[in-house]
This record gives C-alpha cells, sequence and structure tokens, in this order.
C-alpha cells in the first residue's frame, strides 16, 4: 500500500502498486494532460514508472527546468528518429542537453546541408503527429551490446563498452527506433511540438580531434510555440548584434589568419579598450591597490614550481633560447608573488593588493576560436591580495562591493553567483580547503547575495566565487571571479613575518572583474548593438556644417569640445547635411552637432541624437554642462531625460 507525498506535503494512498501517470490523473485532468515526467525520491523517472513503496513524488511538466530538459532530451531522440527514417545508413552517436536546446551527434557517408535540416524537421513533425508511445526498457549488457552491434550502431556499442560493468543497460524504443539512454523521457511524441534545428556543425568522436569527425545538428525546444518563437526572435536579435559584424561595421577591430585568436585593434576599438582601462585604473588606485607589469616570458622552472606546468602546460606557447625552456605566460599569479617575496614583509604591510592588465596567451584549440570571446592573446583585469588568514572575508567583501559598482557603471544590474568547490583532481589539504570554502561562503552571507552551488568546479589550488551578469537578450556570462588559494604561496615560498617573529605563508586571493577585457568589449558591443552610453562611445559627438560658410564656426566648435575632454570629430565634406547625418547615424555616434546659418549667428549648435531626436538648439555651455552630467552618471540620464531647461 505506497504512500505518495507530494510537494506541498498532500498524502495519496494506494491499496496496490500504482503507475506515475495515474497519480498525476488523480491529482487532475490539467496536471495529467501537461505532465511529461517525474521525480521520484528526488530521481528523474517516467510516467510509466510504478511505484510500489512509499514515495516522495513531483509530477514535471514542460514548465518545470527539470521537465523542460526531458522535453529537451526527448526532442533530441525524436531528431535522431527522423534523421534514421530519412537516412537509414547513419550512425548515431551522442546527444546531450545544452543550454537553450540540445544536439546530437551523427556519422554519415555525406556532409548534410541546410536543406536537409529542413527535411529533418518536417519529419520530426510527422513523427510527433503520430504520437507513438516512447518506452523504457533494460537489457543485459551482452544483450544490449548484441543489438546495437546488429542494428550497425558501433557508436553506441562503443559506450555500452565504456560503461561499468555492473550498470543497468536501459534503453528507449519509439516505435522502430531504439536508443540508448538513461531517462527519463516522455511518455509519447506527440508532447513534441514546439522544436526548431538550428545549425549544423563538424564535432570529433569524444571530442578528441584524433578520432574520427562527426556531424552534429543542434536544435532548440520549448514549451510552447510561443515561447519557440521567443527565443528564436531573441536569436535573429544576437545574430544582428554579432560583435564581429559590428565591429567591422563600427570599424573597431578585425582578426586575420596569420595571427589566430588574436585581435588587430583599430583606433576606435583602441579608444573603447583604453576608456575601460582607464576606468578600471582608477578604482584599482582608490581602493589601495598597487599597479605592477611582469614579463611575457618564463622560464618553465617558475612553472613548474607553480603547478601550472603540470596542470596547464597543453595549454602553454613554449618555446627556447640557449637550451632554457620557456613559456609566454597564460596568467599572471606566478609573476605576482615574485615581486612580493623582493622585500621581506610584515604583517602590518598586508594586506599588499597587486594589479595589472596582464597581458596573457593561452593556446586554445582552432576550432574554439570566437571573434573577441575566445581569443589566444586577452589582457586580464588581473589583481592578487595577499593576506592573513584573519583578512580574507574583508577582502572578499570589498572585491565584492567594487565588482557590484563596476557592473551598475557598465549597465548590468542582474548578477548571478555561484561558489565553486574542490575539483577531484587539486592541490592541497582538506583542512585548508574547508578554510578557503567557509571563508568565500561567509563574505557572500555578509553581503546579502543569493548564490548557488557549484560541486568540484573550483580551480585546482583553491575554491572560487563566479560572477555571470546577464545581458539585454538574457544570455549569462561568466566573468568575474575571486579564488583563495593556500597552496601557490608556499609553492613559490612567499613570506611575511607575523606579530610574534614566526615567518609565515599568506593567502592569495586571486580576483578579477572583467575577466579578459577583450571577451568584456565582446560583450558589452553585443549588450548595446554598437550604440554605447556616451562615457564608453569611442566618438562621443561628431560635428557637422550644412555649408561651407559654417566650417570655421564649425572648427571653433569642435576645438572648444576638444580642450573640454570629449572625444569629437568634425566632418566639413561637401555634402548634403541629410547624407551626413545618416552616415554618422549608422556609426551609433551619441550625439550630433550641426551648424547651420542660425546657430553661427545665435554662437549656438542643434543637437541630434543618434535615434534621429531633434533635441533643440543649444549653447556651448548649455551643452557642455549636459554632457558633464551624463558622463558623471555613467550614462544614467542622457541629454534630455534630466534637466530639460537646457534645450531651450
Amino acid at each position: 500500500m505506497p504512500l505518495i507525498t507530494l510537494p506541498d506535503g498532500q498524502q495519496r494512498r494506494y491499496d496496490k502498486p500504482v503507475t506515475v501517470a495515474r497519480v498525476a490523473e488523480d491529482i487532475g485532468a490539467g496536471l495529467f494532460r501537461a505532465a511529461v515526467a517525474a521525480e521520484v525520491d528526488g530521481r528523474p523517472s517516467d510516467l510509466g514508472a510504478t511505484l510500489q513503496e512509499d514515495t516522495q513524488l513531483r509530477i514535471l511538466t514542460p514548465r518545470d527546468p527539470e521537465g523542460l530538459e526531458i522535453v529537451r532530451h526527448s526532442t533530441a531522440h525524436l531528431m535522431a528518429h527522423a534523421v534514421k527514417r530519412l537516412f537509414p545508413d547513419a550512425q548515431i552517436a551522442i546527444g546531450p542537453v545544452i543550454e537553450d536546446g540540445f544536439y546530437y551527434d551523427f556519422h554519415l557517408d555525406h556532409p548534410l546541408h541546410e536543406d536537409d535540416l529542413r527535411r529533418i524537421e518536417d519529419e520530426m513533425r510527422r513523427i510527433s503527429k503520430e504520437n507513438i508511445p516512447v518506452q523504457r526498457e533494460e537489457w543485459s549488457r551482452r544483450d544490449a551490446i548484441a543489438l546495437f552491434a546488429n542494428m550497425g550502431e558501433h557508436y553506441k556499442v562503443r559506450i555500452i563498452e565504456e560503461l561499468p560493468e555492473d550498470e543497468k543497460i536501459s534503453l528507449y524504443r519509439q516505435g522502430d527506433f531504439v536508443d540508448l539512454c538513461r531517462g527519463a523521457h516522455v511518455p509519447g511524441t506527440g508532447k513534441l511540438k514546439a522544436f526548431k534545428l538550428t545549425r549544423l556543425a563538424g564535432a570529433y568522436w569524444r571530442g578528441n580531434a584524433d578520432n574520427e569527425q562527426l556531424q552534429r545538428i543542434y536544435g532548440t525546444a520549448w514549451p510552447d510555440r510561443q515561447s519557440l518563437d521567443d527565443y528564436l526572435e531573441r536569436i535573429a536579435q544576437a545574430e544582428r548584434r554579432d560583435h564581429r559584424k559590428l565591429g567591422k561595421m563600427l570599424d573597431l577591430f578585425h582578426m586575420q589568419e596569420e595571427a589566430p585568436g588574436m585581435v588587430f585593434w583599430h583606433d576606435h576599438g583602441w579608444q573603447l579598450y583604453t576608456v575601460i582601462q582607464d576606468y578600471i585604473r582608477g578604482l584599482l588606485r582608490g581602493n589601495g591597490y598597487q599597479e605592477v607589469n611582469t614579463p611575457q616570458l618564463v622560464d618553465r622552472v617558475l612553472w613548474e614550481r607553480s603547478g601550472h606546468w603540470e596542470w596547464f602546460g597543453d595549454n602553454m606557447f613554449i618555446t627556447g633560447s640557449e637550451q632554457r625552456d620557456y613559456a609566454i605566460k597564460p596568467m599572471n599569479c606566478p609573476c605576482h608573488i615574485q615581486i612580493f617575496n623582493r622585500r621581506l614583509n610584515s604583517y602590518r604591510d598586508l594586506p599588499v593588493r597587486m594589479a595589472e592588465f596582464g597581458s596573457c596567451h593561452r593556446n586554445e584549440p582552432s576550432g574554439a576560436l570566437h571573434g573577441l570571446m575566445r581569443v589566444r592573446h586577452f589582457v586580464q583585469d588581473d589583481a592578487h591580495i595577499f593576506c592573513t588568514e584573519d583578512q580574507l572575508t574583508t577582502e572578499v567583501g570589498s572585491f565584492i562591493d567594487m565588482l557590484r559598482v563596476v557592473y551598475h557603471d557598465f549597465g548590468f544590474d542582474e548578477i548571478r553567483v555561484k561558489l565553486a568547490t574542490r575539483p577531484e583532481h587539486s592541490v592541497g589539504e582538506t583542512a585548508l580547503w574547508e578554510k578557503a570554502e567557509t571563508a568565500l561562503r561567509t563574505a557572500l552571507e555578509d553581503k546579502g547575495m543569493d548564490w548557488e552551488l557549484n560541486v568540484g568546479e573550483g580551480a585546482f589550488y583553491g575554491p572560487k566565487i563566479e560572477f555571470s551578469l546577464k545581458d539585454c537578450l538574457g544570455r549569462v556570462w561568466q566573468c568575474g571571479t575571486v579564488q583563495i588559494d593556500f597552496n601557490m604561496p608556499g609553492r613559490l615560498g612567499a613570506e611575511y613575518v607575523s606579530a610574534d617573529g614566526d615567518r609565515r605563508v599568506p593567502v592569495l586571493v586571486h580576483r578579477a572583474i572583467l575577466g579578459s577585457l577583450e571577451r568584456f568589449i565582446g560583450i558589452l558591443i553585443e549588450h548595446y548593438a554598437g550604440a554605447f552610453p556616451l562615457w564608453l562611445a569611442p566618438v562621443q559627438l561628431v560635428i557637422l556644417d550644412i555649408t561651407d560658410a559654417q566650417a570655421d564656426y564649425a572648427t571653433v566648435v569642435w576645438q572648444r569640445l576638444r580642450q573640454a575632454g570629449f572625444r569629437v570629430e568634425k566632418d566639413l565634406r561637401n555634402e548634403k547635411i541629410g547624407y551626413k547625418i545618416r552616415e554618422h547615424a549608422m556609426r551609433k555616434i551619441p550625439y550630433l552637432l550641426i551648424a547651420g546659418e542660425r546657430e553661427v549667428k545665435q554662437n549656438t549648435i542643434a543637437v541630434r541624437s543618434r535615434d534621429g531626436s531633434d533635441l533643440g538648439i543649444w549653447s556651448l555651455e548649455q551643452l557642455t554642462g549636459g554632457l558633464e552630467q551624463e558622463l558623471s552618471t555613467r550614462g544614467g540620464s542622457p541629454l534630455m531625460g534630466g534637466d530639460s531647461d537646457f534645450g531651450r
């Protein structure tokens, strides 16, 4: 007589074993129709599973994150089923759920094309309309291997052979299609309606470039058509905001094959870069950081002592000279410890906060490179804090305060936080890891921040807090990090003299707010679609004359604004004013200043915003005052958003 306990505490008792589907139906017809799977005692389960004992039960619908994940995984199977119908000789490999969707890898003797995606999607819809039951089966290891071998599914055979000997082999069957899977799955293909195949890509078996190449199909699935349409619109917006396209259009940067994964910054892009760098530099000085600069090439001996050669060696660029091996530095921490070690520090000197816009190189796989988002050469807003154990929580808390200010100033107010704990492969004593994790947890609690636990995702030398920001399209970008390291300072001989005269090893706090400046700029370009707020815009103002008669006056205005510290250009070309306005609006210049006959007589300037709004006639004093006010709020109050008297 199983007793079923629901999430709200309600209980239902049955006089014999009962299926999950029957319980859902008893709860209500609406829930039964929406249900796709369940959690039984916290584990995913099919609706067809039989409950024989007392059970904690949660019915899942596509509106639940766990339910949506099951829908997406089931849709991956639906796609594989369609591929097998259209291409019977295809072999199916691995098909996991990913963020916002899924993919499946296939081995085919011919390449797939965009037209094939449409055919596969049409076949998926036909299978969905057939509403084929999806059934779980459990097989012995030997029989499952024989089944897939007879089907010619050699990748499935290899997957089973890699599983532990004692693991149960579960299969899911829908009509004539059968696949290896742990589950859970929807009860029938009719539950899968809101899906879209998005793109094709190449992939290697098990992600190893030494293995055979497969063809990967990406797709997405959602609870309903409206959610799917909203997602596809976000994707379309993301394509329009692609930083690589905007970088070319706005003449910010380019990349080329002769330097893969490395950026050629143009003048306007470098203006943006240095504005960000100067902003961070000012905050560092105001928060007690010293700025340093360390070598690019460092002998492998230092990397071996720090542990990076063992843990990170495959990602380093290596060179040699005079029978010595050098690595181009992939990170800055070992070099900062060398500066700390050049003097004998007292406990009174701590904390020592050491920052560097460190130029780093990492040998990323060519297939992983993606514009500014994934590069081989990048600069970090990197810093390291040498402190005592007692200072840890305070230092982490101060860093969190600074990070919040920075993200707000750049226009990001929604921050997601994760605490990443000790990974399987790591260095150091358990007691020190526990101290570090406790310090991070305490700092988060002191700041009242909501956070998630990210088990086993810390660095090899210590736990960390990861800070992610959400952009205007709802995408989440992990940028900031703070890590506590009890291990590397001792490995590299860092010491300070304690109050009792003993030599002790400081704790090292690794921290960054933006992370890679290149990647952060890519995020900014897409977040603002290139229309940066005034304080970030590479060119803030452009002065346009209507005829040559206003050229001298426009030049005087240009000079005065330059002297006032604004990034301003002038356009005195013999072109129609409408043409010039459209051109600079396309460049997303925040404000266009127009000098005509009236403005010359009145010693004023006409102001237009990049969205085409006519902001009226301004004196130069009013204009500079309004601009300075906008700059002081990091773009929070545009010219006409505050004191409306400016334009009168």
